[in-house]
């Protein structure tokens, strides 16, 4: 048994592929299950964000400017269009991400595609 395979950690030697991290199955599903709720959450909220950087009447983008007034503060509607539409955009970001790395994780026994179909 290799160091890789005691750390959890397949030794897939594909080119531009990363290594899969072998887990147990209650971990396996508990990452599935916050990392999916987590990724469809910032996701959704990215586009919220968006949809109140470019409209000018969203209900959200009124509330943003609501609560920045009652500090005595005025937004300006470019600085805040740009705001809304970085932070729209990074959350998307992070929700790619974070459904990325968690497609790394599996459970012993589960094997890929491509390791199936060169044993058929």
């Amino acid at each position: 048994m290799s160091d890789s395979d005691a750390a959890g950690e397949s030794t897939d030697a594909s080119p531009g592929r990363g290594r899969d991290v072998v887990v147990p199955l209650r971990l396996y599903k508990t990452i599935t299950v916050f990392s999916t709720l987590i990724a469809a959450t910032s996701i959704l909220a990215g586009f919220i964000l968006l949809d109140a950087a470019t409209l000018q009447v969203s209900v959200l983008r009124s509330l943003i400017v609501l609560a920045i007034e009652t500090s005595g503060i005025s937004p300006d509607q470019g600085i805040l269009t740009g705001l809304l539409g970085v932070v729209g955009l990074s959350l998307m970001a992070l929700g790619s991400g974070v459904f990325i790395l968690s497609s790394r994780f599996r459970t012993a026994g589960m094997g890929n595609s491509q390791e199936d179909a060169d044993e058929a």
